[in-house]
């Protein structure tokens, strides 16, 4: 009996320093500051869970979003997929595309949409990736 109590109390004992060994991987400034080089805003309630960092935060398109942060390489996990640009990120990049008359600009299922007019002068509607701003569709509108 004594044996088997020693044996818990050292499981419970290296559980407890291998869960504090993989939370100072990153400390709370660390996973703030990767949220927001990735473009999140308002990171909230930051805290060390489950062996992994939780945090409440806006995406770069306004959605508010739960995220999981692996607390030795710093990946982010999102609840949804978000757009690492804002709206005028996007006008930016289309601007610098050769795009004029961009309007109606919007975060839809997963890639920003735009419409405008294309080098030519023809009116288009575009489908933006939403991390690199890059045109990845491109339709006569």
């Amino acid at each position: 009996m004594r044996k088997t109590l020693l044996i818990l109390a050292l499981a419970a004992v290296a559980g407890t320093a291998f869960a504090q060994q993989a939370q100072t991987a990153m400390t709370d400034a660390q996973v703030r500051a990767k949220l927001e080089a990735q473009g999140y805003t308002k990171v909230n309630d930051v805290k060390f869970e489950d062996g992994v960092w939780k945090a409440d935060a806006r995406s770069a398109d306004g959605n508010r979003v739960d995220v999981r942060i692996d607390a030795k390489t710093g990946e982010v996990y999102p609840d949804e997929q978000v757009a690492n640009l804002n709206e005028d990120s996007v006008r930016a990049k289309l601007a610098a595309a050769g795009y004029t008359n961009v309007h109606d600009v919007d975060y839809e299922d997963g890639v920003w949409n735009a419409e405008a007019d294309d080098a030519a002068g023809k009116d288009v509607e575009v489908k933006i990736d939403p991390k690199t701003g890059e045109v990845i569709g491109k339709e006569k509108d």
